[in-house]
């Protein structure tokens, strides 16, 4: 497996995994899956602020990504993001999210972030609610009900790590 910073030809395959994401999961809360246009849209925002969007390959064919996003618009919210990660359901529990997540927090660490947040669709989410735990997330709460999507109520469940220091000591300010 090989994890790289993604590049305009992965919208096509990013778009194909997130779309089986929506239709199928409650990963993502969103109901009907963007198309390229968007997706490409949205990762050039990302891009943009210099945050990280990264992809996983295994086989030559796209496994997964992941990115950091601002956890929040307003400055008091800057030195936190907010973390996505999608995996291939081919390639589901054979460590792609992790071989992910760990770049995706470094890289998040060394442009001086203080704090990453997941905000995971689903109490029965156990793969992402694992992945996070393993790659140092605690449980921060739990937004029962706060979506509804496939006809039931679906809980969002919030966990968060420190970046760096964390809040031990002041960050340099952007």
């Amino acid at each position: 497996m090989t994890i790289r910073p993604s590049r305009d030809e992965d919208i096509p395959a990013i778009t194909a995994l997130y779309r089986h994401h929506v239709l199928t999961g409650t990963a993502s809360f969103e109901e009907i899956p963007p198309d390229e246009a968007e997706m490409a849209r949205r990762r050039a925002e990302i891009l943009g602020r210099a945050l990280p969007y990264l992809v996983a390959e295994a086989g030559g064919a796209l496994a997964g990504y992941a990115y950091a996003g601002l956890y929040r618009a307003r400055s008091a919210y800057r030195f936190t993001l907010e973390n996505s990660v999608y995996v291939d359901a081919g390639q589901a529990r054979r460590g792609v999210g992790r071989a992910l997540m760990l770049p995706l927090i470094e890289a998040c660490e060394a442009a001086g972030y203080r704090r990453m947040i997941a905000v995971i669709g689903g109490s029965d989410n156990h793969g992402s609610i694992g992945l996070h735990s393993a790659c140092g997330f605690r449980p921060a709460g739990v937004l029962p009900a706060s979506g509804f999507k496939f006809g039931r109520w679906v809980d969002s469940v919030l966990m968060e790590r420190p970046l760096g220091d964390g809040s031990d000591s002041p960050p340099v300010d952007r």
